[in-house]
């Protein structure tokens, strides 16, 4: 069982950033090969979904209110520690993260772009695909929405 906080960038601690930078960088950097900068100028306007285990985050998202990131509210960087994907919190992320923009933004309309072997996943999460494939940083994304 996982934790779940949601925090905005001035209520994270250091540390805390240090963490969720760092599980990034495993993930998205290391793990899938990618060169590319993490580190957007965007977490500043994000709000911040973190998964503690055993006082460690080892899974995290964050979500954008409409006009953010994209024309409507979005949620990206959904991550979980390989060491920790077996117990599926990825889904306990994604529904804390759908059921925040609706709290905290009042939207319900959620978009996303998502890396396209998660499609299934991502569906099970209640969204569905309006795009075809493209490249987002040499890896193969697809355009997917939840309304």
């Amino acid at each position: 069982m996982i934790e779940i906080q949601i925090k905005t960038f001035s209520e994270l601690t250091t540390e805390e950033l240090y963490r969720i930078l760092q599980l990034r960088s495993e993930v998205f950097v290391v793990e899938q090969d990618c060169i590319y900068q993490d580190i957007d100028g965007k977490d500043d306007k994000a709000l911040h979904v973190l998964g503690i285990k055993n006082q460690q985050i080892i899974a995290y998202a964050r979500l954008f209110k409409s006009g953010d990131y994209f024309e409507c509210a979005s949620i990206g960087r959904v991550v979980v520690a390989k060491n920790q994907r077996s117990f599926k919190y990825g889904y306990d992320i994604m529904k804390v993260s759908i059921e925040a923009i609706e709290t905290y933004f009042n939207e319900t309309t959620i978009k996303i772009s998502a890396q396209a072997y998660l499609k299934a996943f991502y569906k099970n999460c209640g969204f569905v695909e309006f795009s075809g494939i493209y490249l987002e940083d040499n890896i193969p994304h697809i355009m997917m929405i939840k309304e």
